[in-house]
């Protein structure tokens, strides 16, 4: 039975940095020429291998999760550094071009100090603007702020009527299914490019 050690596995680039691969007598079941993502010197390299669940040792349920999802040639979305992840992000639809609308995801600090979002750059508008949602006396109102706070050892999920990113004058119609990459600077995490999701509004 082949075995292969999914070791090491870094979520934040999606790839297995050790992964190694013994042949034996009898030939791999189930799930076979699962494509296991290596960086090597900062460039990636696609190879396959047979993977039977009996035969991955020593890697966590998520390093496992992560090469199944490579077998079908799908990722889940989750960008991460040290201390910082941003994951789940994604866009209502829109048919116009040159509208707004909001880029939302869920953002975990997992160092002991706080961190706050600065900005994104997204290839489908020309401009973002972070905003919050004031609520006083009258009708909730959107107001521009310099950052979104992220405290040290939480999760923030930024949604449409509270902390968000707008972004502003869409270059392209997007539709349910598209994807594309945009980058989220960090006041001290730094930068961190992530996946992003168009779906159907609520």
């Amino acid at each position: 039975m082949t075995d292969v050690d999914l070791c090491s596995l870094s979520v934040s680039t999606l790839s297995a940095s050790a992964c190694k691969v013994r042949s034996a007598a009898r030939p791999a079941p189930s799930v076979a020429a699962a494509q296991c993502a290596v960086r090597v010197l900062g460039r990636r390299r696609l190879f396959s291998a047979g993977v039977g669940f009996k035969s991955v040792r020593s890697c966590s349920l998520l390093a496992i999760f992560v090469a199944l999802h490579a077998a079908n040639g799908t990722y889940p979305a989750i960008a991460q550094s040290e201390n910082i992840s941003v994951s789940d992000a994604w866009v209502p639809a829109i048919d116009q071009v040159g509208g707004d609308v909001p880029l939302l995801m869920t953002v975990r600090n997992n160092a002991s100090s706080p961190d706050a979002l600065m900005r994104v750059r997204c290839p489908v508008a020309n401009f973002s603007e972070r905003h919050t949602v004031d609520r006083g006396e009258g009708a909730p109102a959107m107001r521009s702020i310099p950052s979104i706070p992220v405290a040290a050892g939480s999760t923030v999920v930024l949604k449409p009527n509270e902390f968000h990113f707008m972004l502003i004058q869409t270059i392209q119609p997007l539709h349910v299914g598209d994807r594309f990459k945009c980058s989220v600077a960090f006041q001290k995490a730094g930068t961190l490019e992530t996946d992003v999701e168009v779906r159907k509004p609520p």
